[in-house]
């Protein structure tokens, strides 16, 4: 069979996947070997350059959020899994209880110091830093000990007092106590051995958010404890995973096809977020174009797509009888819009970058053990 070359409006007719009123449909990849007659889809390095697309739409501290076209789903869900849970981070691992007076019990009061986020110097944390041998019962195996190249010591001791300057009848307790709140701002690094090194002035080991609030307390009532924090992942205990949410989602696509005027052309404006739908006036050129739709409504508002990117497809539109047959709703199966949202130890930004390394290295050792068993 003669090869054959599908035209562009084919190619992207096939990478969208169609949203219906209840349904969807096309929803399978069909860019592989195979499947279309006469038709090359064997996968060309020249070619993924080509078309892999990656933009920007917002990029700070702790949330970013970009496109990434031109790759398969298998890829941006395998980003996205080791965002959540094979990125190293700093946690606190394990808790030693010296004295504890609150209402909280133990058990329940280190959870909550687990889950605090913790930053530092970034050259400490990768370079330095090691992995802490952990006891494993299946295997028989007891834990390592704690150095200062593995574990990072802080500490937490605060008792709650009367304030002797409360004024009479005072009712609100952060008036009428001292320490009546403990923070997270609370916990103190305390560095032992070469730590001070790479963990000393703005790289110190310090909370992510100081206003985390941990524990209530009365007077009479004191918490004492040190604790150990030491490199994990997400896959371990989500603790350690860098993101607080790791997600994408594809880009949706809406066509008009057939003019939506006037009253209708607000209430489809209205069936999606702000900023989705916009108007235009119809001109004189295409009032007077014979097959238009638009035949006798020049000066009329018409409806017109503006940003799909904001669109969350409700298909709320597909509801509404006076726009059936008038819209189509997709989304673009290869272009995914990624949403990163740091817990504070990673810039947003560089996490992607790290997952792209993660999966890298993944690849590279699949490689070379493939090699190997051909051997």
């Amino acid at each position: 069979m003669a090869p054959y070359t599908p035209s562009q409006e084919e190619l992207q007719r096939r990478k969208v996947v169609g949203i219906n009123l209840e349904t969807v449909d096309d929803v399978t990849s069909t860019d592989f070997p195979g499947h279309y007659a006469g038709e090359d889809h064997s996968w060309d390095l020249d070619l993924f350059r080509k078309n892999l697309k990656i933009q920007f739409h917002h990029n700070t501290q702790f949330n970013a959020s970009f496109s990434v076209a031109g790759i398969d789903a298998s890829v941006a869900n395998a980003f996205r899994r080791i965002l959540l849970a094979e990125i190293p981070t700093l946690a606190i691992e394990y808790v030693f209880m010296n004295n504890n007076t609150s209402v909280i019990q133990d058990e329940v009061l280190a959870h909550r110091l687990g889950l605090v986020p913790l930053k530092g110097g970034r050259k400490g944390l990768l370079e330095f830093m090691k992995w802490f041998s952990k006891a494993n019962e299946e295997e028989g195996t007891e834990a390592g000990e704690a150095f200062d190249y593995n574990t990072i010591t802080l500490h937490l001791q605060i008792e709650c007092t009367r304030n002797p300057d409360a004024a009479p009848g005072e009712t609100d307790s952060n008036k009428l106590y001292i320490n009546s709140a403990v923070h997270a701002s609370d916990i103190v690094f305390e560095p032992v051995g070469r730590q001070p090194e790479f963990f000393s002035g703005d790289d110190t080991i310090t909370v992510t958010n100081p206003d985390i609030l941990i524990a209530k307390l009365r007077p009479g009532q004191c918490i004492d404890l040190d604790m150990h924090a030491i490199k994990g992942i997400g896959a371990d205990h989500a603790k350690f995973s860098p993101v607080a949410t790791a997600s994408y989602r594809l880009l949706p696509t809406i066509t008009i096809l057939k003019p939506i005027l006037g009253n209708d052309a607000e209430k489809f404006a209205k069936c999606f977020p702000k900023g989705v739908i916009g108007f235009e006036k119809v001109t004189k050129e295409e009032a007077s174009t014979p097959g238009s739709g638009y035949e006798g409504h020049a000066g009329e508002k018409k409806a017109v797509v503006k940003d799909t990117m904001k669109d969350t497809v409700s298909r709320e539109c597909l509801r509404h009888e006076e726009f059936q047959g008038k819209v189509k709703l997709g989304r673009i199966r290869d272009h995914f819009i990624f949403s990163i949202e740091s817990t504070g130890q990673w810039d947003s930004d560089e996490l992607f970058l790290e997952s792209i390394k993660a999966l890298k290295q993944k690849c590279v050792r699949f490689k070379r053990n493939l090699s190997l068993m051909t051997k």
